[in-house]
């Protein structure tokens, strides 16, 4: 067995050109993939820019290792890798635009080393293709330089597969079994359910086909998994009592996980929306989702194209990282009622290399040469869908900068009015806000409730206490005889306390 898989993974290596055998820093191959990482850093420090401001579940994660400002309340679903992964920089600085100068460089080379991995089981080129596919979504640059998981859980997904196949291809290759391990890792590191949902094709063929059945492969796989999450479930254990009533109550914070077709949300999120809850209005332009409707057409594509290979090549380099798409989308896509288009980036990501050879496949014919009118046609449509990430991803950005900006200016008001660490804001967006103040944020009620209006009017007797509301809504019943002010469209009351802090 051992020696038909070495004879497998010959072939599969002689597919590639060239060889991974001598492959150096300079070969075409390596340099492709270095020039698609490499821009992709680029395109994220001048697209996105490092001085956008915290999102709301960024504030959540970075507080939770930064001196800036207290932790805000970390619900069940949420992990700490992503925090644990910038704490290099949070430790010792305060600056957004360092962290996301740090992300941008450190999510580029993650994608490196992600697409490296497939080096041997695809040729050089069309790795690059797929990595650039990839990386040009609007999405992958919106989220690779911000503190926010799902970017981690897609490379661990691709690199981790990579390593999957390799492995199983060639079983004394140590390299790829600790590469399974670490991308299963990083994949419940940072998300734990996610990574359950990616890998239950790859434990389904180790555990129940015996020509995938490798006791090293099961092993590497699970170890990985469990070395990840471990954390969070002792962390269940400690907080919730259990892990099944953790995962009861994340369950019960995303609405109730249950059959739920979130298609069409996920569509509207495409134009822009970082979350999608409630998802209702129009769709957006049909050239923003034009691509999703092609994208299954291409893996179909992508599937025959191995089918009908099969030699030298096996199939199962294509279909594999297919199957783990699907199980990483099936959750997003059918059992929650609201959508965020970062949840399907896993998805795109183990997409894009089997697609990058379909529709490589589609340019050249069986000799190798370009076929000019389908090359074309294949190059304006790929024109055509950048043009549109580019201008959603121009969209998203300014829009989110703007909201974080007003974050900002309301945090610079309470600091006029006395509120300033220590500090306790409630109401409506008190945890991002919370942050930018430097102050702690508390809720009664709603995903994030953490306290009681006894427990806020008895700390509003010993700190200052800010509660944020809209104008015409009716505030809590502990504000009554506090100061009332408005800026940027929200009202503002403010504890007595607050005197003493005013210059």
């Amino acid at each position: 067995m051992a020696n038909s898989s070495r004879t497998t993974l010959a072939g599969v290596r002689r597919l590639a050109a060239p060889s991974v055998a001598g492959m150096s820093w300079r070969d075409r191959g390596q340099g492709l993939i270095a020039a698609v990482a490499g821009a992709f850093a680029l395109a994220q420090l001048v697209l996105v820019r490092p001085g956008m401001g915290l999102g709301w579940d960024e504030t959540v994660y970075v507080s939770q290792i930064s001196a800036h400002a207290p932790a805000a309340y970390f619900s069940a679903p949420r992990a700490r890798g992503i925090s644990l992964l910038i704490a290099p920089v949070t430790w010792w600085s305060s600056s957004t635009a360092l962290l996301r100068v740090y992300l941008a460089v450190l999510s580029s080379a993650a994608l490196f080393v992600a697409l490296r991995v497939w080096r041997g089981l695809f040729p050089p080129r069309v790795i690059a293709l797929g990595g650039a596919l990839f990386a040009s979504l609007w999405v992958t640059l919106f989220y690779g330089p911000q503190v926010m998981p799902n970017y981690w859980v897609a490379i661990g997904a691709l690199a981790g597969t990579g390593c999957f196949l390799r492995a199983h291809a060639d079983s004394t290759d140590r390299a790829a079994l600790w590469g399974l391990a670490a991308g299963a890792a990083l994949m419940t590191w940072m998300r734990p359910t996610d990574g359950a949902w990616i890998t239950a094709p790859l434990l389904a063929l180790a555990l129940f086909f015996p020509r995938w059945r490798r006791l090293r492969l099961l092993l590497a796989l699970v170890g990985g998994l469990v070395a990840g999450a471990a954390e969070w479930i002792i962390e269940a254990y400690v907080d919730y009592g259990s892990l099944l009533h953790r995962l009861a109550e994340g369950s019960r914070i995303q609405g109730g996980l249950g059959w739920s077709i979130a298609i069409g949300d996920q569509l509207r999120s495409l134009g822009g929306r970082a979350l999608c809850r409630p998802c209702a209005g129009p769709l957006p332009n049909p050239a923003v989702t034009a691509w999703w409707f092609v994208l299954p057409l291409l893996v179909v594509l992508a599937a025959a194209v191995a089918l009908r290979a099969r030699r030298p090549a096996p199939p199962s380099r294509t279909l594999v990282p297919l199957a783990c798409a699907a199980t990483a989308a099936f959750p997003y896509l059918f059992l929650i009622g609201y959508a965020a288009p970062r949840f399907l980036l896993p998805s795109y990501a183990l997409l894009a290399i089997p697609v990058a050879d379909a529709l490589l496949h589609l340019v050249t014919g069986p000799d190798g040469r370009w076929r000019p009118v389908t090359a074309t046609l294949v190059a304006i449509g790929l024109a055509g869908h950048l043009a549109v990430q580019f201008e959603v991803l121009h969209r998203t950005v300014a829009r989110t900068t703007a909201d974080h900006r007003g974050w900002s200016r309301t945090a610079a008001e309470l600091h006029r009015l006395g509120v300033r660490p220590p500090c306790l804001l409630t109401g409506n967006e008190a945890v991002p806000i919370a942050f930018y103040a430097g102050c702690a944020s508390a809720a009664t009620s709603g995903h994030n409730a953490n306290t009681t209006t006894a427990g806020i009017a008895s700390t509003a007797g010993r700190i200052p206490v800010a509660y944020l509301g809209a104008p015409e809504g009716r505030p809590p019943s502990y504000t009554r005889g506090w100061e009332a002010h408005t800026v940027d469209g929200v009202r503002i009351l403010v504890s007595p306390s607050a005197r003493r802090g005013r210059g």
